[in-house]
This record gives C-alpha cells, structure tokens and sequence, in this order.
C-alpha cells in the first residue's frame, strides 16, 4: 500500500492513516518503508509530498480493503468530489500497489497499480521493503523497475513510521 499526503500537515496525515490501519479488524500492518519527500505529479503549482510505501497482511478481500482505504482518506479530509483535478492536492492519498502475486482488473479496481512501474516516489519505498519482488505483470523484480525511472525529486525525509499496536 502507497500513502502519500500533500496538504496541512503532512506526516499527521500519514501517521492517522498507520494509527488508523492499526486499529482495524482483519488488517495487520507489519514494515513501512521510509518516508521520502516527492515532487508533485501533475499541476507543478503544488506543495512536494511525502510518500510512503507500508506493508501488511489482510483477510480482507480485495475491494473490502479498497473501501477500508477510501474511507480512511475521507476521515482524513481526502474530497473525492467530482469535477477535483485528477492529480491534485490531497490531505491522504491511499492506493493498494498490490496484493500478493494477484491479478484485478475490476471497474473500480486495479492490482498491480498501473501506475507503479513508473513512478519513483512509489518504487523508491517498495524497492527498501522488497527490491526482490517480482512484479506480477510486468514479471521484474523491483529494483530492476527501478533502474528504468530517474529518481529525479525523490528525496530522503525521515525514517519509518512506527507501527504501534
């Protein structure tokens, strides 16, 4: 899982969305990686964000943790309102990058992250986790990903959230 947050006051925002990922039933959130300040995607006439990437172990289905995601970035202050710029500014940006070696392709959800191979302020944080994962689509590992973007914007901030239970 990606968290990323751009608004207010950005390690809060992360550090509600661990606290808030903790406290639920049927989800275990076990390694976060570093936290890294990130140049924005988009609309350049935005704050930098931090980005994380947290590892955790579900029984969770799927679109029932996509739903737990969605509703913790709205308890966040995250307005999904139609008609807001696609990538805007966002108080909590939460998106599931993966889940095991699994294939999804429904309307509201995709896994892998279609996104994930190319986007550094992702694959920078999931290569300290797991640089030996092997992308299930794209069949690489992630370091290997890795060594196709430019790290360009991709900045050390701080070290791991701590994951308190």
């Amino acid at each position: 899982m990606a968290l990323g947050s751009n608004q207010g006051d950005r390690d809060a925002h992360l550090e509600f969305a661990l606290r808030a990922l903790v406290d639920l039933d049927g989800v275990q959130p076990s390694v976060c990686s570093p936290v890294y300040e990130t140049d924005p995607v988009g609309p350049r006439e935005q704050t930098p964000y931090l980005n994380a990437v947290l590892s955790l172990e579900t029984s969770l289905a799927p679109a029932a943790l996509l739903e737990t995601m969605l509703d913790i970035e709205d308890r966040a202050g995250r307005s999904r309102r139609a008609g807001a710029p696609r990538w805007g500014p966002r108080s909590l940006d939460l998106d599931l990058l993966l889940f095991g070696d699994r294939r999804i392709d429904e309307q509201d959800l995709t896994v892998p992250h279609p996104r994930l191979i190319e986007r550094a302020f992702v694959l920078v944080p999931l290569a300290d986790l797991a640089p030996d994962l092997v992308h299930p689509v794209a069949g690489e590992t992630i370091s290997t990903l890795l060594e196709r973007v430019s790290r360009e914007g991709v900045r050390p901030w701080q070290p791991c959230l701590r994951i308190a239970r």
